[in-house]
Parts: C-alpha cells; sequence; structure tokens
C-alpha cells in the first residue's frame, strides 16, 4: 500500500561459536579473580572452638593466662643460655590448673638436661631447652602452652597420637621453647616445666 514505510530487517543473532566464547572467557575471569581475592578462612570446627572458648573462660576466671609459645625439634641443637638451678618437682599439672583445664594435655613423661637462664629481659625472648622421653613412639611434638598465675609460671609442652602405622624416630626428643618478649614482666617467678611422671623447677628474675 502506497505511503506505508517498508519494514526493517531484524539484526542476524550472533553466531554460536562467539556465544559459547564471550561465556568461557566470562566464566574465567570470575574464576580467576574469586580464587585469587578469596580469604582462606579455616573451616568451622564447632567443637575445637566452643573446647577453645569453654578453656579461655574457665582459666581466666581462674586467675590464669594463657599464652602459646613457640615449640620446635631443632635439627641442630644450638646451645641456649644456662645458669638457672633446676630441681625435680612432682609430675602432672597442679590441681589448680588440671581442674580448670576442659582436657589435659598429652605431657612428656620425664626430663633431662633441662637448660635455662636464671634471670630474663622482657624486652628479648626467652629459651627454654629440654631432652624429654614420651611414652612411645606413636607421639609427636605438638606445640607448648604457658600458663602465668600470679608468681607461678607453668610450661607445659604438648604431644599428639602420630596417625595410622606412623612412628616417632625416638622416644626422646630435644625440644626448644622461646617464650616470647613481653609476655613476662618485671618480678621474680617459679616456672615448673610439667611432665607426666616428673616436672622440672627454677627461680627465674625478669628484668
Amino acid at each position: 500500500m502506497a505511503g506505508m514505510p517498508a519494514p526493517r530487517s531484524q539484526p542476524k543473532p550472533w553466531p554460536m561459536k562467539w556465544i559459547v566464547l564471550v561465556i568461557v572467557v566470562c566464566l574465567g575471569a570470575y574464576t580467576y579473580l574469586t580464587l585469587h581475592y578469596r580469604k582462606q578462612n579455616p573451616s568451622f570446627q564447632p567443637y575445637e572452638d566452643m573446647k577453645s572458648r569453654a578453656n579461655t573462660l574457665r582459666l581466666l576466671s581462674a586467675g590464669f593466662q594463657r599464652v602459646t609459645v613457640s615449640a620446635q625439634r631443632p635439627a641442630d641443637p644450638m646451645p641456649v643460655p644456662g645458669g638457672a638451678g633446676i630441681s625435680p618437682a612432682p609430675g602432672g599439672l597442679p590441681e589448680t590448673l588440671r581442674v580448670t583445664l576442659v582436657e589435659p594435655p598429652q605431657l612428656p613423661g620425664d626430663y633431662s638436661r633441662v637448660t635455662a637462664a636464671a634471670s630474663a629481659n622482657t624486652l628479648l625472648a626467652y629459651p627454654i631447652q629440654f631432652t624429654c622421653a614420651v611414652g612411645d613412639h606413636h607421639q609427636q611434638l605438638a606445640g607448648a602452652q604457658l600458663y602465668l598465675r600470679e608468681d607461678q609460671v607453668y610450661v607445659v609442652p604438648e604431644f599428639e597420637k602420630l596417625d595410622g602405622e606412623l612412628l616417632a624416630r625416638s622416644r626422646e626428643s630435644v625440644v626448644l621453647i622461646t617464650v616470647p618478649a613481653g609476655v613476662l614482666k618485671p618480678g621474680s617467678y617459679q616456672v615448673s616445666l610439667v611432665g607426666a611422671r616428673a616436672s622440672r623447677t627454677w627461680a627465674l628474675q625478669v628484668h
């Protein structure tokens, strides 16, 4: 009919190969950005988290301060400052600490060749080196905790069971524990290195 506009031509659809290419590129970019910038948060472990919180509350109520300290088995042990008069002490956690902890740690059986200084500077780390005996070849060093209450310091190495058929090379371990600078304030302390059968204790003056 005269005077009517001609119909517009429809745009041609993109070829399927270009659509697939765009999808692949977008997915690749999204995956890269997600993996690159995603925060690596530890998985939520309800039982462990609840136990840790309960431990913290109970320790605070009992007047204890807990500090995680470095514990390692040096491949080539180096001499550390000594001089402290090391004395034997009864084994096991002190009663006040034992009844406070939700789950008691696995302690070394006994200690030998304990080396520690009789004095320390609050601005410097305080090393303690010792040889300890574990119950069997299925235990390995897991870490160490320091429990501080007034002038009493309890150093508690912790061991854990090896999985499956794995065995430790020896039932004796040379361990170096390092108390971070600033943990111990100036003053006089009695330090106890806690073992299951026997502990060691010595006096420490912090300046």
